[in-house]
């Protein structure tokens, strides 16, 4: 079987923040078809025992023994992960983002095109995960965590986040009520929409947006650039499986700990 080789950012491995992380990608796992290799959704129709294999071989890669993900619901909700028995309940709470202080428990979240980011804080000793897809994004999931953490001792001067696979803006098209609803919520969102060759339509710059609100928040962050429907050797892509007429797609997995 193929060996996991997660993606690593070098913020993200600086000896100081103590922590370990991972942008998984769909390779190494046992999972077939549509989802071939290391699909961890539950909400696929991939069979549970290939899931639950393919989120083991995380957990040992991370060598952790709790992998806190919650039920995402493109939301701007954040929970505070304070004891294993939290963690492993976490999957029965509705929300986008999740950050603890407790060294061993791994914050997980599962993309097909949204962004993953992954943060810590030196200063506080946090780690926080957060699955942003352009709703999360624009009702504030971002600053719903930068909150949270700022509310347990984090600065923004001594954040660093990582912006992990998602779908680029060259892959990214929308619809001009897409753009209107950006533009009433965000003045400034024009900035990250381009022409698109289809009349009436514009290509979403997702990780752009995300970038700016963290410097918005004086967060030090970084984008990966590298994009999920366009590598599907690499990456689970729900937008490109409906391109293809495919019925369902397979999940990949961000995580972060502190070791």
């Amino acid at each position: 079987m193929t060996p996991l080789s997660p993606l690593t950012h070098n913020a993200l491995t600086q000896n100081e923040l103590g922590v370990t992380h991972g942008f998984f990608t769909r390779q190494g796992g046992v999972s077939q078809g549509i989802y071939a290799g290391l699909n961890v959704g539950y909400g696929s129709a991939d069979a549970r025992e290939n899931i639950e294999a393919n989120r083991a071989r995380i957990k040992q890669w991370l060598d952790v023994t709790h992998l806190a993900a919650v039920n995402q619901t493109h939301s701007a909700d954040c929970v505070f992960i304070g004891s294993e028995a939290e963690a492993a309940a976490a999957r029965e709470q509705c929300a986008d983002a999740l950050i603890t202080d407790r060294r061993g428990i791994a914050l997980a979240v599962l993309t097909a095109d949204c962004a993953p980011i992954l943060m810590a804080d030196r200063h506080a000793g946090l780690v926080a995960a957060i699955h942003a897809g352009w709703r999360g994004a624009q009702s504030g999931v971002v600053e719903t965590t930068l909150d949270m953490m700022q509310s347990r001792g984090a600065r923004p001067e001594t954040m660093i986040a990582v912006i992990g696979p998602t779908i680029s803006p060259q892959a990214y098209e929308v619809g001009a009520e897409f753009v209107a609803a950006f533009a009433h919520s965000h003045e400034d969102s024009d900035r990250f929409f381009a022409p698109a060759q289809r009349a009436g339509h514009a290509m979403f710059d997702l990780p752009g947006f995300i970038l700016a609100r963290l410097a918005h928040a004086g967060v030090t962050a970084h984008n990966m650039a590298r994009c999920t429907y366009g590598e599907a050797n690499m990456f689970f892509s729900h937008r490109r499986n409906t391109h293809e007429g495919l019925a369902d797609y397979g999940r990949q997995l961000s995580a972060i700990c502190l070791r």
